[in-house]
């Protein structure tokens, strides 16, 4: 029986991924290191701590993980600040028929509580979620199922009672980990990800 959904917040609640890709082309660029769309696309649903803690070795940086994560967060947070962000097609009327349907609503993102909030904040919708939890709070990121079931436990909803909406493969591989149903959503801008994996693909959450 459905009791909770769960939502992942890039490319579900926003459409973050080309400007996440934008401004860590430019992080690349100034740190002397090449990485195509496609090699980038492996870390779409990933944290940014596990995402630079990869690069950082592959690349032999010398800057901290910590210090290459506050500069991706520096460039995501000024982009959203200095753009007109909007929400995911469909994304808020599916929250309100849930909150309508007393399903509980929960958040699990690998961003920062720092970009969730603004995000949440500037769609109205933060009051919404019965809990939030970031991946910046687990050592093991997506698709470890950490996440996942964390919000599950403070939802106090079993995770055979959860589905989780995810636009990634590492976000779907997690889900299911975790013991719950997954909601693929195939959006145009989250790099073509494998979602093969998930309970169902939907390529709009409009009238889902």
């Amino acid at each position: 029986m459905l009791k909770a959904v769960i939502f992942d917040l890039d490319g579900v609640i926003i459409d973050s991924e080309p400007f996440h890709w934008e401004v860590n082309k430019k992080i690349f660029r100034d740190l002397g290191i090449d990485i195509s769309s496609e090699a980038y696309g492996n870390y779409i649903g990933v944290s940014n701590t596990n995402m630079w803690t990869e690069l950082k070795e592959k690349h032999r940086l010398p800057q901290s993980v910590n210090q290459l994560t506050a500069l991706q967060v520096s460039g995501n947070i000024d982009f959203m600040q200095r753009q007109d962000i909007k929400p995911i097609d469909g994304v808020l009327a599916l929250i309100d028929n849930l909150s309508r349907e007393n399903v509980a609503i929960g958040l699990a993102s690998s961003s920062p509580y720092t970009v969730i909030n603004i995000v949440l904040s500037a769609f109205g919708i933060k009051r919404s979620f019965d809990a939030i939890v970031s991946g910046e709070d687990f050592q093991n990121g997506k698709p470890a199922p950490d996440i996942f079931l964390k919000a599950a436990e403070l939802l106090n909803v079993s995770p055979q009672c959860c589905v989780v909406i995810e636009d990634s493969a590492h976000g779907v591989a997690a889900a299911l980990a975790a013991g719950m149903k997954c909601i693929g959503l195939a959006g145009d801008n989250s790099g073509g990800q494998d979602l093969t994996k998930a309970t169902l693909i939907v390529g709009s959450l409009r009238n889902l």
